[in-house]
């Protein structure tokens, strides 16, 4: 805050120029008439001295208080302004800018008892100048103390949570009280943000705990519920398999194909695997599609209804060029 008491003497270089003018002029029309120098240089000397009292200035955001015989006689300012030596003066140079005060409370209980230190700041300004002047000796101080009050109120009534996830809210809640108390004063409050909440370090690890187990809890249920629809949905394939034997079969191919695709090795298939894949067919399918050879007339495939030894050993090294793409 800009606030400048009586002792405070602003003498711009106007005002001393215009003074040293009129003092040098007054000494030299005395000195001109007769009168001897050391008293015409005495009365120059007064005269510049009154002329640079006289004459006051205050910055673009400033307001000065003028006072006369004890008396308030008005704001002046912006820039230059005249008084009268001796009898007026200025006593205060109030700033009209946006300020920022911050203040806290320390070691308060919230609603639910729990101690905190919670650390913010003001945003006000001085609307009414004459007020902030005339009705409260230290307008900044009071912002300070009524907006640590204010805090401490609100901290009692709110809980833990609440001070940690609504702070806009909170903030707004401590603006509009403090603008009910300062409102004779002169000054707005224009916002109140809460910068931090510390709590102790104990419950701080305590609530970092406690997330973590809620988190986990919620992971185990996500997984839960993803497994039970699991289970439903193979309970659905179940049934269609069931009712459909080719499907399940085409199923056991299309998971042996896949299965040797990935891998690129050799797979032994149980022989129940081999009889629900329908293996005479397949053979049959791979014969027709120039897979299985034939040695001459004189052997019989098992599709013409021959010895299925004899097929086998036959397509067995068919099967083995051709790869997985065969399957």
């Amino acid at each position: 805050m800009t606030e400048h008491t009586p002792n405070d003497t602003r003498y711009s270089f106007a005002a001393l120029a215009s003074g040293l003018v009129g003092g040098a002029g007054l000494a030299g029309a005395l000195f001109l008439a007769g009168i001897a120098l050391p008293f015409a240089a005495v009365a120059g000397v007064g005269l510049w001295v009154l002329l640079a009292a006289s004459i006051k200035y205050t910055d673009q955001w400033e307001k000065a208080v003028l006072l006369r015989l004890g008396r308030y006689r008005g704001l002046r300012g912006p820039g230059y302004f005249a008084v009268v030596p001796i009898i007026d003066r200025v006593a205060y140079t109030i700033d009209q800018r946006i300020r920022t005060t911050a203040f806290g409370a320390e070691s308060c209980l919230t609603r639910d008892t729990v101690p905190v230190n919670v650390d913010a700041i003001a945003f006000w300004i001085v609307r009414d100048a004459e007020r902030a002047a005339l009705e409260v000796q230290d307008y900044n101080e009071a912002v300070i103390l009524s907006a640590q009050t204010a805090l401490r109120d609100a901290i009692g009534k709110h809980d833990l949570a609440e001070l940690i996830q609504s702070r806009v809210e909170l903030g707004h809640g401590l603006k509009v009280a403090l603008e009910q108390k300062m409102m004779n004063w002169g000054i707005q409050v224009q916002s109140v943000e809460i910068r931090d909440v510390i709590i102790p370090a104990a419950l701080e690890d305590a609530m970092s705990r406690q997330a973590q187990a809620e988190r986990e809890r919620q992971a185990r249920i996500i997984l839960g519920t993803a497994e039970t629809e699991i289970a439903h949905k193979f309970v659905e394939a179940a049934d269609a398999y069931r009712d459909h034997p080719e499907a399940m079969n085409l199923r056991a191919m299309n998971m042996l194909y896949e299965s040797i695709v990935k891998r690129g090795s050799l797979m032994v298939v149980p022989s129940r695997l081999a009889d629900s894949l329908n293996a005479p067919s397949l053979m049959g399918v791979m014969g027709a599609s120039g897979l299985v050879p034939h040695n001459g007339g004189g052997e019989t495939s098992a599709a013409a209804g021959g010895e299925p030894a004899g097929v086998m050993k036959e397509t067995a090294p068919a099967i083995a060029a051709a790869g997985p793409k065969a399957l």
